[in-house]
């Protein structure tokens, strides 16, 4: 027998219910808020099946039964969201389980249907549309429309509800992700501040008693004889390396930075100068070097972040203790440029290879083999004073004749105008 063929009013029917599909579609995924796209979904449920409310069950994998989430019927869906919907003999375990929809037009002919619910929340329910959602091969949760207002339920309803119990599943999945994701960001944030609150803390007690240390280290070794000298010498290699690793534990907190992080005054040079002499002073005495500090005038204003940039000045000038002998010359200074000042740190150490000049401001990258390597360090400094000078909407960059023959650091750092 061959299939009866549309009126033209059916067709017309049947396109404006395939547009406002589209329509519905397209609203509920553009919403990406867990309760307003599940308010949606029960809006349009409600208003394609011309049903007196809807509602949503969604499945809980741990304890295995179904929860209203949210319902149309707004007078009761504080009491609905609180009661639990078994899966074994009810009706939405069913049309979960059996992947399934169930259409009743006298729900009270079905010993399935769940009087608990309506018996909790005073709701009176006559029949009722029920469809699964799921996504891919996991199931979602219940899509039901309850109570038809006038007549039966069509197969027009039926459809409708499996198509748009397909785009709720994907959309509610889509949302869930992303709930999940901004929670895991909200913690990862609270866990990054916790971070960079101990490594703060931890670095500025750290170095008030290692700085102690290293000076009286540093004396015994000067004045010790034999073995006592050679105990000191022992503490003092052991507090630089703890020196080392304090400034790494800094560095990691300015591995990413943008100027918009950056809170600028005017500063005169000279006080940077003497902020960051005064830093690492303590570290160059305990190696013997001699540090030379060519003092700008005050009249030599730069307009930067005190903190930050006082940062890429001590990286680099620790950078030069770390790999210049015991016993070197490490020397800042400055020169003036039209509309710009370099910054100058020049040692006497190993020198960087031509290959090096480059990829030594790289994270985590080290010249010496990480297995044999004598310096110690994560390989950090440079690649933060990089980000911090660039921040500041200056330039750094590295000379040297060769291996042995030491090294220059310039900073190119714009004046205000």
């Amino acid at each position: 027998m061959s299939e009866r063929t549309k009126s033209p009013q059916e067709y017309e029917q049947e396109i404006r219910r395939l547009n406002r599909l589209v329509e519905i579609s397209l609203a509920i995924n553009s919403t990406m808020d867990v309760r307003a796209l599940l308010s949606l979904i029960m809006q349009h449920a409600a208003e394609i099946t011309e049903a007196e409310s809807a509602s949503i069950m969604l499945y809980d994998r741990n304890a295995n039964e179904l929860r209203f989430v949210a319902t149309s019927a707004s007078p009761i869906e504080n009491e609905l969201r609180n009661i639990p919907v078994p899966l074994e003999g009810s009706l939405a375990g069913a049309i979960l389980q059996e992947n399934r929809p169930i259409v009743l037009d006298d729900v009270s002919s079905d010993p399935r249907w769940y009087r608990i619910a309506d018996a909790q929340t005073g709701f009176l329910t006559r029949s009722l549309l029920g469809v699964p959602m799921r996504y891919k091969d996991e199931p979602i949760g219940v899509l039901e429309a309850v109570n038809k207002r006038k007549g039966g339920w069509t197969a027009d309803d039926r459809r409708n509800m499996l198509v748009l119990a397909a785009l709720s599943a994907i959309a509610i999945k889509n949302a869930q992700m992303l709930e999940q994701l901004r929670r895991t960001y909200d913690e990862l944030d609270q866990l990054d501040k916790l971070k960079n609150d101990f490594i703060s803390i931890a670095s500025h007690e750290l170095r008030t008693p290692l700085s102690v240390i290293l000076g009286y280290a540093t004396f015994l070794k000067e004045e010790a004889q034999g073995e006592a000298s050679a105990h000191a010498g022992a503490v003092l290699n052991s507090a630089l390396r703890m020196r080392n690793l304090i400034e790494d534990m800094t560095n990691l907190r300015y591995l990413k930075l943008g100027q918009a992080e950056l809170v600028r005054e005017y500063i005169p040079l000279a006080a940077l100068f003497k902020a960051t002499q005064t830093d690492v002073q303590s570290m160059a005495q305990a190696k013997g070097h001699t540090l030379e500090v060519d003092w700008p005038e005050m009249s030599l204003v730069v307009w930067v972040d005190r903190t930050k940039f006082a940062m890429a000045l001590t990286n680099l000038l620790n950078n030069a203790i770390k790999f210049t002998p015991s016993g070197g010359h490490i020397r800042l200074t400055y020169r003036r440029k039209p509309g710009a000042v370099w910054i100058v740190v020049e040692d006497n150490g190993v020198g960087i290879p031509a290959d090096q000049l480059t990829r030594i401001f790289e994270e985590f990258h080290q010249v010496e083999d990480h297995m044999t390597r004598r310096h110690g360090g994560m390989g950090l400094g440079l690649a933060i004073a990089k980000a911090l000078v660039e921040a500041h909407g200056g330039r750094i960059w590295a000379e040297s004749p060769g291996p042995g023959q030491g090294s220059t650091f310039i900073i190119n750092l714009p004046l205000p105008s």
